[in-house]
């Protein structure tokens, strides 16, 4: 056990280095497209599966609440919440259509669409990426995978910020923590210094 935890720490910290040297620039300019769209009223949706769905709820509720500074709630809306449309889509339609079916009804051009995808190759994740496009929304991913290029989903997105490690848990980790940085960077933006 001893083993695995050390192991567990120095491989986590590895995947925190190199995706800061891989994406640190892509994590400002997403910064700087999620400030845009919320100074022109829009508004951030995101969505991903299983645990990325838990982040695009941990995100939205960061955005709309609050992260570091007691301020007005910005715009944002996780896709993975409302059981109902979900079941729905899935049902009459397919599951693969759960998101883009959602930003259809949803989405402005003035809006940004975050797709969650530890290996840049869900499919629903994609298709809700490729109707925020068709709308003319700002697009990004946050995918994972030692490709570089985040998979489908990352060549397709306006914006990539990839995760260089074929460990899931990892990426899922590095996910997390740069979701924080952007509602800081974010936040500190629009409404000054904590």
């Amino acid at each position: 056990m001893e083993q695995i935890i050390s192991e567990s720490l120095i491989n986590a910290v590895m995947a925190k280095e190199a995706f800061v040297r891989e994406s640190r620039k892509a994590l400002i300019d997403l910064a700087c497209q999620m400030v845009i769209s919320i100074r022109q009223g829009g508004k951030i949706m995101i969505f991903g599966n299983g645990g990325s769905a838990a982040d695009a709820q941990h995100m939205a509720a960061e955005f709309v609440n609050r992260f570091l500074i007691n301020r007005r709630p910005m715009a944002a809306i996780a896709l993975t919440t409302d059981s109902s449309t979900i079941t729905s889509i899935a049902n009459d339609f397919s599951f693969d259509e759960i998101f883009s079916k959602q930003i259809q009804a949803l989405g402005r051009p003035e809006d940004l669409a975050l797709g969650i995808s530890t290996s840049g190759g869900s499919s629903n994740v994609i298709k809700g990426i490729a109707a925020a496009k068709g709308i003319g929304m700002r697009t990004a991913a946050l995918t994972g995978g030692m490709t570089g290029d985040g998979g489908e989903l990352g060549r397709l997105a306006d914006l990539t910020l990839n995760v260089p490690t074929v460990k899931t848990q990892h990426i899922q980790e590095v996910h997390l923590w740069a979701e924080h940085l952007l509602c800081e960077l974010v936040e500190g933006e629009i409404f000054g210094e904590k």
